[in-house]
């Protein structure tokens, strides 16, 4: 079946006027305008095509590939606006129009939002939504904690950086575990550092592998996301500071350092380690 938003690998069935006809497995079929045709092909070719509805509501193909797919999330800018929403540039000759129903704010041309493309199921067309959290459920999570995941970053709060985690659940990273500058749109790696009453779940920055890390030196990283990304602490530190502040022996506590710098998520100086 011919995948409309998706790309598909079709065969060239026959050439015509305006193109060539591709074909999927059953026998389903769509143009592939002039203009993407490649110059050399031959008859029953395999190509890799995106399909769209053109603007007389048409499956259509194309070799150019658009910004952002079906049920995908992508940062993309507002071309225009007229009197029925606004257009976005996704790559493609047709626009990607978001209505105005679906803006959380009115959009101008010139500037820049995260979208989410879907299927508008009155009109069956691809159509874009800046109201990206009605897209997201926490209420079955399909992560743990202290799992890998990919992020979007989504908005700002008085709080933190509201993030998309794995493309499907709402998460947040607190303003004191945020080390770089993070602007909406930015894809990054993060990890599940907790998960709250009612599946809110706590991000933290960074591929920090915690599966692989012993208990001693998960504590450590946990504090040092809590404090900043600093702790006063040393190998020289003084043993009850250290009790006092990790529940740990000293001994346990230099293992447990050398592990993390090992692995390179700590830098060790004079007045503490920090958070790499």
């Amino acid at each position: 079946m011919i995948q409309i938003g998706q790309i598909n690998t079709l065969e060239i069935l026959r050439e015509s006027e305006h193109g060539v006809y591709l074909i999927d497995a059953e026998d389903n079929q769509v143009l592939l305008p002039n203009r993407y045709v490649p110059r050399e092909f031959k008859i029953y070719d395999k190509l890799d095509v995106f399909v769209y509805l053109d603007n007389e509501q048409r499956p259509v193909a194309s070799t150019d590939f658009p910004y952002i797919k079906l049920d995908e999330f992508a940062l993309l800018r507002c071309n225009q606006v007229n009197d029925h929403g606004a257009f976005l540039d996704w790559g493609l000759v047709k626009e990607l129009f978001c209505p105005f129903r679906e803006q959380a704010f009115k959009m101008k041309p010139g500037g820049w939002y995260l979208v989410r493309c879907y299927m508008d199921e009155k009109s069956e067309r691809l159509v874009a939504s800046s109201k990206t959290n009605r897209f997201l459920d926490n209420k079955e999570l399909t992560v743990a904690e202290f799992d890998e995941v990919d992020l979007i970053v989504s908005h700002p709060s008085d709080i933190g950086m509201n993030v998309i985690v794995n493309g499907q659940h709402m998460g947040l990273i607190y303003k004191n575990n945020i080390f770089t500058d993070l602007s909406i749109g930015d894809r990054i790696k993060g990890v599940v550092k907790k998960i709250r009453p009612g599946n809110k779940l706590d991000i933290a920055l960074g591929q920090i592998g915690y599966r692989n890390i012993e208990p001693n030196a998960e504590l450590i990283l946990n504090e040092l996301h809590d404090n900043g990304g600093f702790l006063s602490l040393t190998d020289k530190s003084n043993p009850d500071a250290i009790k006092d502040a990790l529940q740990m022996s000293k001994k346990n506590f230099k293992k447990a350092v050398g592990s993390l710098y090992r692995q390179r998520l700590i830098e060790i100086k004079d007045d503490g380690i920090y958070l790499i």
